[in-house]
């Protein structure tokens, strides 16, 4: 990621980058914060992929419009988590910006409209190192932690496979987009090992082997600035004119281009740490902080599969969005019957404020 040297000097200073480390003392930290939503004010975010890659590419648009550096992020299907560094009024309406766009994208291509006026964003305050790298590996463990089948480093939605990878070897994925398509012909091997392969020839090659044919495999990336605006502004949705040489793979733009994983390694300094964080970190440690924890016995998408059915059973229908407050109610209070699982995923699940409905439930 590029980052302007007035901005990145005063960064390093924040962040303590350029103090020693001395064990058992905390170095201190300033204008670092934790953005979330509420997970529980609304029954989903993204709908699909398709959703989940509009916002990944959302999150580069609406970055390039304020003073702010992103170290971790992950969108979840309720809820989004950004670490950020820069001034609390920058930080604030980058988030807000970018809930903002998203009600617009769920408003045009869901036809639900302000699903997400008035959605709850919180913040916290990072003030030294420790919490830092508490609050990184938190965010970047959100997925695992919620019953989603995937590895954290591997979560697609996220900057989460950035950080610490070995150059030159086949794990060293460029992309958290799991399925590069590749353009049908007698030379292109398909399935997970031509994926890996031409990943491999991507970091070995470098970005003209991005833009060309590798070994006789299909082109797997471009840059925006190769496109024609129309183009552009197709794939980011979006009516600005972009002409930025920024790597796009699979119509995703590349994480790597707004997040700023080369300081949450300078941040950790090591592999060794970085994995020591990831299993020390506890949910209890941004809880204590007021964070927003929700524990869930059963996975959320194996919640919602049986959501599903019981509408059906009750209202014939598979999807909730018809539903009146009274019905999502009853709809919860059968889960709840039938499930051993938190009040604060029913009301998720339902729609419902958990707030307003705990009592009900």
């Amino acid at each position: 990621m590029k980052i302007n040297d007035v901005l990145l000097r005063q960064m390093v200073s924040d962040l303590s980058l350029d103090k020693p480390f001395v064990k058992g003392k905390n170095l201190p930290i300033r204008n670092c914060w934790h953005f979330c939503t509420d997970g529980n004010a609304v029954d989903r975010l993204f709908d699909d992929d398709q959703d989940f890659r509009d916002g990944m590419n959302r999150v580069f648009i609406v970055r390039r419009d304020f003073s702010v550096i992103i170290l971790a992020f992950c969108l979840m299907d309720t809820h989004v988590h950004f670490i950020l560094y820069g001034a609390f009024e920058e930080c604030n309406k980058f988030m807000h910006k970018f809930v903002q766009l998203t009600s617009r994208h769920i408003w045009f291509r869901h036809a639900e409209r302000k699903k997400l006026w008035r959605l709850p964003i919180s913040h916290q305050f990072i003030d030294n190192d420790f919490y830092l790298k508490v609050a990184i590996c938190y965010v970047i463990k959100n997925a695992p932690v919620a019953g989603l089948p995937f590895n954290a480093l591997d979560y697609p939605w996220s900057g989460n496979p950035l950080y610490f990878r070995r150059m030159g070897y086949w794990n060293s994925l460029l992309t958290p987009v799991t399925g590069i398509g590749a353009t049908d012909g007698p030379d292109v091997v398909q399935g997970p090992t031509a994926f890996l392969q031409r990943a491999t020839d991507v970091v070995t090659a470098g970005t003209e082997a991005v833009l060309g044919r590798l070994a006789g495999t299909a082109i797997i990336g471009e840059s925006l600035k190769e496109m024609s605006q129309r183009k552009v502004k197709a794939l980011l949705k979006t009516k600005t004119e972009i002409t930025e040489d920024v790597l796009v793979i699979d119509g995703i733009v590349h994480p790597g281009e707004y997040v700023a994983w080369e300081i949450v390694e300078r941040i950790f300094k090591t592999h060794k740490s970085f994995n020591r964080f990831m299993c020390i970190s506890k949910e209890e440690d941004v809880e204590n902080r007021g964070g927003s924890i929700s524990r869930l016995s059963i996975p959320i998408q194996e919640m919602r599969q049986y959501r599903n059915e019981i509408c059906k059973e009750l209202y014939g229908v598979e999807s909730i969005r018809t539903l009146s407050a009274k019905e999502r109610l009853k709809l919860a209070k059968v889960i709840r019957s039938r499930y051993n699982s938190s009040l604060k995923q029913i009301a998720r699940v339902c729609g419902l404020v958990y707030e307003e409905v705990k009592d009900m439930i």
